[in-house]
């Protein structure tokens, strides 16, 4: 399986990285390949056996190895944007301070907009935009079935959007 797949797989890291605007190493590529093989051998293959046939092999471990690599690629960037906000030195040039300004005026809006779901709804939303966690991670972290998630994050997210619609209005008035 692997010397008839890995070509794909390292076509995906590197497109991945590439769309990303990820420099690939080496190493990195390597790693890469290797989490993206790990996860389709894990707990006695079971991202395999969930094939079903529905479309052809290479295109399922297409989207495998692409939310492998994509998870992986978003958790190095989270933890080097936070080691480079903890080497910022003070005081920042004006148009850091604007865009911080900015983000988090956003992200006042978004909290406001997550303030009128429900606990488990918010919880959801969290966890999948912010923390980058599975459709399964949620379901299991929330007693929901996993095919439900995505019904669910949908409505939430209109509640959201409805929410700051209402809060524009309200400013504008």
């Amino acid at each position: 399986m692997v010397n008839r797949f890995l070509g794909l797989v390292l076509h995906v890291v590197q497109h991945s990285a590439q769309a990303c605007s990820v420099p690939l190493d080496v190493h990195l590529r390597q790693e890469l390949v290797s989490d993206v093989f790990y996860q389709l051998l894990k707990e006695d293959l079971a991202v395999l056996r969930r094939f079903r046939g529905q479309s052809s092999l290479a295109t399922y471990l297409t989207v495998i190895a692409r939310r492998v690599v994509l998870r992986k690629l978003l958790t190095q960037s989270r933890r080097l944007a936070s080691q480079q906000a903890a080497a910022a030195t003070w005081p920042k040039p004006l148009e850091e301070t604007a865009l911080a300004n900015a983000f988090v005026e956003n992200r006042d809006a978004v909290e406001a907009a997550l303030g009128g779901l429900s606990e488990k709804e918010a919880a959801a939303v969290r966890m999948y935009h912010f923390d980058g966690s599975s459709y399964r991670e949620i379901g299991d972290r929330l007693g929901l079935a996993e095919n439900s998630i995505g019904p669910f994050l949908s409505r939430a997210r209109e509640k959201m959007r409805v929410n700051l619609s209402r809060g524009t209005d309200r400013r504008e008035r």
